[in-house]
């Protein structure tokens, strides 16, 4: 692990979760190795040192362009909030894209082979677990990683709850949500021209018929990649309304 820590003052999360003085509390990360099938995968930890116990783990699964500062800084703000953030990786430490193409590529790897997408999944949430085998855990992410986590609900993947920010919401040929067994979040907006609103209400449609608690938020106009602050859909409203959703669901489903 190469570890490296961000001093933060966080004064009403430590008289919260530890019900003592004002005091600093100390995010620390880590970039953390893991293998399947002799590859060799690294996320990214984080959580915050002054907390004896956090209040659960949140899995992030990246986008297609592989994890980066931008699921690096949500596993911050998550490890501020009191969790322990695990950024996984689905490439492989040695083959994270770096074009257009190579994203298309790798994605496209697991798309067509949905044994090596789960196994891979899997994987990374036997780590996830790894850390606290007491604590709960949510499963989250963003664009491609919606998509990723929406194939965890359906391969019926023992976790607290599943949210897609963003995420690819078709239905894969000859899968269903008959093995979800957590609830579902999708956080989306209404002008996303890569899963529309039908492909949304054909997903809504899917996990009522399986029985599925799920809920949907929907941010009207906002683009494919509203949270995405480097993104040029980038939407400030649906980004803090869609954090604001996030953080009730972990609330709901691990504190």
């Amino acid at each position: 692990m190469f570890v490296r820590s961000l001093l933060i003052t966080a004064l009403a999360l430590l008289l919260v979760a530890t019900n003592t003085q004002p005091a600093e509390a100390t995010i620390e990360t880590a970039y953390h190795e893991y293998e399947y099938n002799d590859v060799t995968f690294r996320g990214y930890v984080a959580h915050n040192s002054a907390l004896e116990q956090s209040l659960g783990t949140v899995m992030i699964v990246h986008d297609w362009d592989g994890p980066n500062a931008y699921e690096e800084f949500r596993a911050q703000q998550l490890a501020g909030m009191g969790y322990r953030a695990f950024v996984v990786d689905l490439f492989g430490r040695d083959r994270q894209p770096t074009s257009m193409q190579e994203n298309r590529q790798r994605t496209g790897e697991l798309y067509t082979d949905r044994e090596l997408f789960r196994g891979r999944l899997q994987a990374a949430l036997a780590e996830a677990k790894g850390f606290d085998q007491a604590a709960g855990i949510v499963a989250m992410g963003y664009c491609f990683g919606g998509a990723a986590v929406l194939e965890m609900a359906r391969a019926g993947m023992q976790v607290d709850g599943f949210v897609s920010f963003h995420g690819g919401l078709d239905l894969p040929a000859g899968q269903d949500y008959q093995q979800t067994q957590a609830p579902v979040l999708v956080l989306h907006g209404s002008a996303d021209p890569v899963s529309d609103m039908q492909d949304l209400a054909a997903l809504m449609d899917d996990l009522q018929s399986a029985g599925v608690a799920h809920d949907a938020h929907i941010y009207g106009g906002a683009l494919h990649s509203f949270s995405v602050h480097s993104s040029s859909d980038y939407d400030l409203a649906a980004d803090q309304a869609s954090w604001r959703a996030l953080t009730e669901f972990l609330r709901n489903q691990l504190d």
